[in-house]
C-alpha cells in the first residue's frame, strides 16, 4: 500500500502543479485517483497509455466574457465557461451551473466528475460543464433574459446535438433553459436537442425534473436491497430544497419512508412529522414561484427552524444530501453515524469532504457516492437526447421505468467492481466501473 500512497502523491503533485489553486479539482481526482491507480497497477495497458493523466486533462477549456443589460440601463460583465472535459464514448454532456461561487476549479471538478458519472449510466455519453459566475437570485425575468441571450450567444459557436449537449444545473433551471435554447434556436436557425432539461411541449422528457431525486432515491433503495432491507419505515434526513430535494423527498415517501428536513443556505427545518404531500406541495411553491426561504415552512407548519445549520445531527437512518458540495464535513459524518445513520446516498455533486468519505467506509455503512447516486438526471438527459433525435416523446411510465433500470444497472457495476468479501465499497466501484468504459474507448481510438 505504501508503494501506490507513493504513487497517488506523485500523481496528485503533478496535477496540483499543474492546476494551481483548484482545490475542489484536486478534491475530486484524489478521490477517483486512491481507487485508480492500485487498479491502474494491475492492468498495465491503462498505464502504458497514461489514460488516466489524459482524463484528468481537459479535451477542451472555453472561457468568455458575458456582457448584458440589467433593468437599469447599466453594463454589467460576467465570466462564462464550458470545460469539454472527455467525449471518448460519446459528445460532452453536463450541465450550466449560474451561481456567484462558480470558477474554473469548481466547473473542471464537476466535469471530471461527470465523465465517470456519464460512463455508468451506460448510456452513450462524455462529460463535460459550464456556467458563469452571475446570480440568478434577485434578478428579474427581463434581466435573466437578456443575460441567457448574451451567454449563448457566445456559446452556440462551441455546441450541437453531436458536439455538447449542455444541461441545467444550480441556477438553471426551466426558466434560464428556455432562454438558451431560444438563443440558440435564433442563431443557428434550427430546432435541435442542443439542450435538455427543456420544457415537454418543445422538445423535453417526462420525469427530467424529477430524475436526480428519484435517482438518488432508487440508488439508497437498492443499497438497502443487498442487506435485505428497504426504505419502508425509515427516517430520512434531506438537505437542500430545490429540485433535487423536492423529488428524493417525494420518492422516499412513495416508497414508505419518512422525510424529516429539509433546508436552505440560511438554515434547515426539523418536522419530525415527516413531510408529506401537501407540506410538500407547500414546499414546493414556496421555493419555486415564491422564491422563498425554507424558514417560511417552519412557521406554517410549526415545526423546528435551525437558523445557519445543516441537518447532519438529527437522528436518522438514511441522509440524503442534495445540496451544494462539501456540505458534510467529518464532524458531521461521524455525528450521522453515532446517531444510527447506516445509509447515505448523494443527491449533490460530492457533498462529502475526502475525510467524511473515510469515516463512512471505516464504518462500513451503505454509501452511495455522487457520481453513481445522482446519475439519475443525466440519465435522463440522456433518454430526453434519444426522444429528440427521433422525434417521439415517451410517457411517464415509460421514463420512469428506464430511469429505475439504469439505477440498477448502475449499482451493479458498483457491486461488481466494489465488493470486498461482505463489504460493497461503493466508491471503489463508481470510480473502476466508470473509469474502465472510458478507458478502454480511449485505447481503442489511439493517442488522441
Amino acid at each position: 500500500m505504501a508503494n501506490y500512497e507513493n504513487l497517488v502523491n506523485d500523481f496528485m503533485a503533478d496535477i496540483i502543479a499543474k492546476n494551481p489553486g483548484e482545490v475542489e479539482f484536486h478534491q475530486a481526482v484524489l478521490e477517483v485517483a486512491e481507487t485508480l491507480i492500485p487498479y491502474i497497477e494491475e492492468n498495465p495497458q491503462y498505464k502504458e497509455a497514461k489514460i488516466l493523466e489524459r482524463i484528468a486533462e481537459p479535451e477542451r477549456v472555453i472561457l468568455f466574457r458575458i456582457p448584458w443589460v440589467d433593468d437599469k440601463g447599466e453594463v454589467q460583465i460576467n465570466k462564462g465557461y464550458r470545460i469539454e472535459m472527455n467525449s471518448a464514448i460519446g459528445p460532452y454532456k453536463g450541465g450550466l451551473r449560474f451561481h456567484p461561487t462558480v470558477n474554473l476549479g469548481i466547473l473542471k471538478f464537476l466535469a471530471f466528475e461527470q465523465v465517470l458519472k456519464n460512463s455508468l449510466t451506460t448510456l452513450p455519453m462524455g462529460g463535460g460543464k459550464g456556467g458563469s459566475n452571475f446570480d440568478p437570485k434577485g434578478k428579474t425575468d427581463n434581466e435573466v433574459m437578456r443575460f441567457c441571450q448574451s451567454f449563448m450567444t457566445e456559446l452556440f459557436r462551441h455546441i450541437g446535438p453531436n458536439t455538447d449537449i449542455p444541461a441545467g444545473d444550480i441556477g438553471v433551471g426551466g426558466r434560464e433553459i428556455g432562454f438558451l435554447f431560444g438563443q440558440y434556436k435564433r442563431l443557428k436557425n434550427e430546432f435541435t436537442g442542443v439542450l435538455t432539461g427543456k420544457g415537454r411541449e418543445w422538445g423535453g422528457s417526462r420525469i427530467r425534473p424529477e430524475a436526480t431525486g428519484y435517482g438518488a432515491t432508487y440508488f439508497a433503495e437498492e443499497m438497502l436491497k443487498t442487506r435485505g432491507d428497504s426504505l419502508k419505515g425509515k427516517v430520512v434526513t434531506i438537505s437542500g430544497s430545490g429540485n433535487v430535494a423536492q423529488f428524493a423527498t417525494q420518492k422516499v415517501t412513495d416508497l414508505g419512508g419518512k422525510v424529516v428536513t429539509l433546508s436552505d443556505s440560511s438554515g434547515y427545518i426539523y418536522d419530525p412529522d415527516g413531510i408529506d404531500a401537501e407540506k410538500l406541495a407547500f414546499a414546493m411553491h414556496l421555493k419555486n414561484v415564491k422564491r422563498g426561504r425554507i424558514s417560511e415552512y417552519a412557521e406554517k407548519y410549526g415545526c423546528e427552524y435551525h437558523d445557519g445549520q445543516r441537518p447532519w445531527g438529527v437522528k436518522c437512518d438514511v441522509a440524503m444530501p442534495c445540496a451544494t458540495q462539501n456540505e458534510i464535513n467529518v464532524d458531521e459524518a461521524k455525528m450521522l453515524i453515532d446517531n444510527g445513520c447506516f445509509v447515505v446516498s448523494e443527491g449533490a455533486n460530492m457533498p462529502s469532504t475526502a475525510d467524511a468519505i473515510v469515516a463512512y467506509i471505516d464504518a462500513k455503512i451503505l454509501y452511495g457516492p455522487g457520481k453513481a447516486a445522482n446519475a439519475g438526471g443525466v440519465a435522463v438527459s440522456g433518454l430526453e437526447m434519444s426522444q429528440n433525435s427521433l422525434r417521439l416523446s415517451w410517457t411517464r411510465e415509460e421514463v420512469d421505468a428506464r430511469l429505475l433500470q439504469i439505477m440498477k444497472d448502475i449499482h451493479e457495476i458498483c457491486v461488481k467492481f466494489g465488493t470486498d468479501g461482505d463489504f460493497i465499497n461503493y466508491v471503489q466501484g463508481a470510480n473502476i466501473g466508470g473509469f474502465v468504459k472510458v478507458a478502454d474507448a480511449m485505447l481503442a481510438q489511439g493517442i488522441v
